[in-house]
């Protein structure tokens, strides 16, 4: 059983953390406001594990919110690592390490014809964007409610009192004409994807879409919704763009895009091919990405992008992601997924769990939802006690209903049994 009190040591560090960044933390859902108590500072990691600075230990399932896929400290990262330090860099100049992180990413997603690495995912998804109005000379971009594109300021709107109807201003700061130039629909509609062409078509650059929405929790496409995103891109002239910053070599060695058979013109990359160091990428088709700089008129540039460090990482982890590999990770998925429910059944509990992959969510409600709408259905306050109880006895989770859990090929059977041991005394209590 995990000590919920905080030591002296721990507590230190959260204030000293109080007076450095705002809300103590340096990206929100650190904070665990959804879910309650103090939020953990992690000192280490290793395999499917972390310990905090209590020395306290825990079965991972955040994993770096993604990245970490084959797990916390993994030998042959850490290997790379190693050798490109002796090595020297960042240089200013073009190292070997993006070239061959470059051919991996485009030898398992060949519709990525040409690429450009960048140093997140909201860098990589802003420059994907400009690439696609450069392309259609149009400035309306089509997004899903509940779908997280990265926090530049034309991403974070929200939906409008209408299905057709211009974005408004998600965050502070954003302004109403830029939030105007996104349109939000339900995610899994596309009869409203229909309706927003008919109105707004000669002026929709782009839709942009996480294949397999992540953000809101895990929320699978419906069948036909990938389709007709790229049906009716290709019609009205507007480009396709797949943000698998998420999904991108989690759900298959092709990401979503290789899973479910739909080559986008454009694709967003980050997390995994970084092994857990900041990256991102875009690419395409040869011809559009051809109108990045030096090549073309769209500036986009980044003094650290394709760090050797951060390649290093990245073709190491994607070398050990193979057919074996994925099959491996389905079965720790399928075995996670079946397990919580038959806890939870044990226990009188109404839940359903949605997963693709190694990517899964529990959701307090009876049925996994299809859009954002019915993801806040879902009970938050019970997730948080479900949350409380898994920490409590070992298990760290994502602090949000609305997160994803990551399984790791460092998580094994043990880890799985011992996780739906703790969702039984969770459910229970």
């Amino acid at each position: 059983m995990i000590v919920e009190t905080p030591s002296p040591l721990s507590q230190d560090f959260r204030e000293r953390a109080a007076a450095l960044f705002p809300g103590g933390v340096n990206s929100p859902v650190r904070a665990y406001r959804a879910v309650g108590g103090e939020p953990p500072i992690i000192r280490r990691g290793a395999g499917a594990h972390v310990w905090d600075v209590d020395d306290n230990e825990f079965i991972d399932y955040v994993g770096a919110f993604g990245p970490l896929i084959l797990g916390h400290a993994d030998v042959g990262v850490a290997r790379r690592l190693h050798e490109q330090v002796d090595l020297g860099g960042p240089f200013g100049a073009t190292a070997p390490g993006e070239v061959e992180l470059g051919e991996a990413i485009r030898a398992a997603m060949p519709g990525m014809e040409r690429m450009r690495f960048v140093n997140s995912g909201t860098e990589a998804v802003m420059s994907a964007i400009r690439v696609a109005r450069a392309a259609t000379g149009r400035d309306l971009v089509l997004k899903f409610a509940g779908g997280y594109h990265g926090h530049a300021d034309g991403l974070l709107a929200e939906a409008g009192s209408g299905l057709a109807t211009l974005g408004l201003p998600a965050s502070a700061g954003v302004t109403a004409t830029t939030a105007a130039q996104t349109l939000v629909l339900p995610y899994n509609d596309a009869a409203a994807v229909r309706r927003a062409f008919a109105e707004h078509g000669p002026r929709i650059a782009a839709v942009i879409v996480e294949p397999v929405a992540a953000n809101m929790g895990v929320v699978a496409p419906v069948a036909g919704f990938l389709e007709a995103l790229r049906e009716i891109t290709a019609r009205h002239g507007a480009l396709l763009i797949f943000d698998e910053v998420i999904t991108g070599f989690r759900v298959g060695l092709g990401g979503a895009q290789g899973r479910f058979g739909i080559r986008p013109d454009l694709t967003t990359l980050g997390k995994v091919i970084g092994g857990g160091l900041p990256v991102g990428a875009y690419g395409g088709r040869a011809e559009l990405m051809d109108l990045v700089a030096p090549a073309g008129p769209v500036y986009q540039a980044g003094t650290l992008s394709g760090h050797p460090l951060v390649m290093a990482a990245g073709v190491a982890t994607l070398s050990a992601l193979t057919p074996v590999a994925y099959a491996d990770l389905e079965r720790l998925g399928a075995s996670l997924e079946h397990g919580l429910l038959a806890a939870a059944a044990d226990a009188g509990r109404m839940i359903s769990v949605s997963r693709v992959g190694s990517l899964l969510t529990l959701f307090f409600r009876t049925t996994p939802p299809t859009s954002y709408r019915e993801a806040l259905d879902a009970d938050t306050e019970a997730f948080a006690r479900f949350f409380r109880g898994m920490r409590a006895t070992g298990v760290l989770l994502p602090p949000s209903q609305h997160e994803a859990w990551f399984i790791s090929l460092a998580h094994t059977d043990a880890e799985i049994a011992a996780t739906v041991r703790a969702a039984t005394v969770a459910f229970r209590a």
